[in-house]
């Protein structure tokens, strides 16, 4: 993982050492997230893609509140995903007009939060509508909508389908039109279309085939729309490698879709800002997860490191956030970079269960009771998508370095 070096035998992270993080934790398991990869990212992003192209930060990858401030002072807007992570947006000082809430589940009460705040709510049934319109005359303030579409495509090679058939999120796109005459006669605030067909998809071609399908489809919609289109989120989909043979994307074909679409939309949408929601491929890189060596065992020639943390904490790393089949993230023994890679080794979680397993039969440095394990791309749904309570083990912390 070229984005942190190592000196002196130690991975450094925000040019301190991982021992000396360990100390300043004052325990393991822990997280630690660079500053520097997370702006270094954003620079990148607004290097390559078209300057009009708006970047939104979907806070679902990694909601911890330093992170989220930092993010707020480097994106265009965020997006959210309960009225929980409403509030932590917020407090982080995102501009409410820059703040989107999305969510099949939105419950009455975090709909007339999202009026009282002024947060663009992304419609996802015709009963959010009708909750809108009350909360709204109830508050005597605007409710500003935009409709998430469930397409009638889905993005080719991507880890997640959140588009395309049956699905919980958004309105499926045959019934749109009749649900943007409910939203006029109902008089909320129309701003847009949210359209996110999926995510974690490391093909530039199939990313832009997506993006060109969903941004014909706004256009199409737009013509049915209660008020101009001011806003069309084009959702995510950019992918980070994690396993042997991923290849990173072609970041560069994706923008040069993005380009045309920018100019397209100068006739098509005159008045809507293009924005990418993206979360995982913001934060993912620029995280790592640390534990140490509790126990170093053998049983039948194969050799154990049996670390304080684990799948109650890094849930994804151990294959269980939906993997089909488990791969390895990249992992190393922080505090032995410069060793060579000698034993074939099980890294191994401290919970009763076949299922706790951060490294399966990976080529480590031998390593000790006391060393520090590090899984690298731990940036995005880590800590908060892992179950914390699980055979009530301690706690990680986080840290923003």
């Amino acid at each position: 993982m070229t984005q942190f070096p190592s000196s002196h035998g130690e991975l450094m992270l925000g040019g301190v050492r991982l021992s000396i993080l360990a100390a300043r934790a004052g325990q393991t398991p822990f997280y630690a997230y660079s500053r520097s990869a997370l702006r270094q990212r954003i620079i990148e992003l607004r290097q390559t893609l078209p300057t009009k192209i708006k970047l939104h930060y979907a806070m679902k990858a990694n909601p911890m509140p330093a992170l989220v401030g930092l993010m707020a002072h480097l994106v265009d807007g965020m997006d959210v995903a309960s009225a929980g992570e409403m509030k932590v947006a917020l407090d982080a000082g995102m501009a409410p007009h820059d703040i989107s809430f999305a969510g099949p589940g939105k419950r009455d009460t975090e709909l007339r939060q999202a009026v009282a705040a002024g947060v663009l709510v992304n419609i996802e049934s015709f009963r959010e509508v009708d909750v809108l319109a009350q909360a709204s005359q109830a508050l005597g303030l605007p409710a500003r909508a935009a409709v998430r579409v469930n397409p009638d495509f889905e993005l080719k090679s991507s880890g997640m389908k959140m588009g395309g058939g049956g699905k919980p999120f958004g309105v499926d796109v045959e019934q749109v039109p009749t649900l943007l005459a409910n939203m006029g006669r109902a008089g909320l605030q129309f701003e847009g279309f949210h359209i996110y067909p999926g995510s974690q998809s490391l093909s530039a071609p199939a990313i832009g085939e997506a993006l060109e399908h969903a941004y014909a489809l706004a256009v199409r919609l737009a013509a049915h729309a209660p008020g101009t289109v001011r806003l069309l989120n084009l959702g995510g989909g950019l992918g980070v490698p994690y396993f042997p043979g991923d290849k990173p994307l072609d970041l560069t074909r994706v923008a040069d879709t993005l380009e045309r679409l920018v100019q397209r939309a100068h006739a098509d949408l005159p008045q809507a800002s293009l924005a990418l929601e993206l979360g995982r491929y913001l934060v993912a890189e620029a995280g790592i997860y640390v534990a140490r060596v509790i126990d170093r065992k053998q049983s039948r020639g194969q050799v154990y490191l049996v670390v304080d943390g684990g799948l109650h904490h890094n849930l994804a790393a151990t294959g269980n956030f939906g993997q089909v089949l488990r791969k390895n993230y990249p992992v190393a023994i922080g505090t032995r970079m410069d060793a060579t890679p000698s034993q074939v080794t099980s890294v191994v979680g401290p919970s009763c269960t076949p299922l706790d397993v951060l490294a399966d039969r990976m080529l480590l440095p031998e390593a000790q009771v006391g060393d520090l394990v590090v899984v690298f791309q731990s940036g995005a749904y880590g800590a908060s998508a892992s179950p914390h309570l699980f055979l009530a083990h301690p706690a990680c912390l986080e840290l923003l370095v």
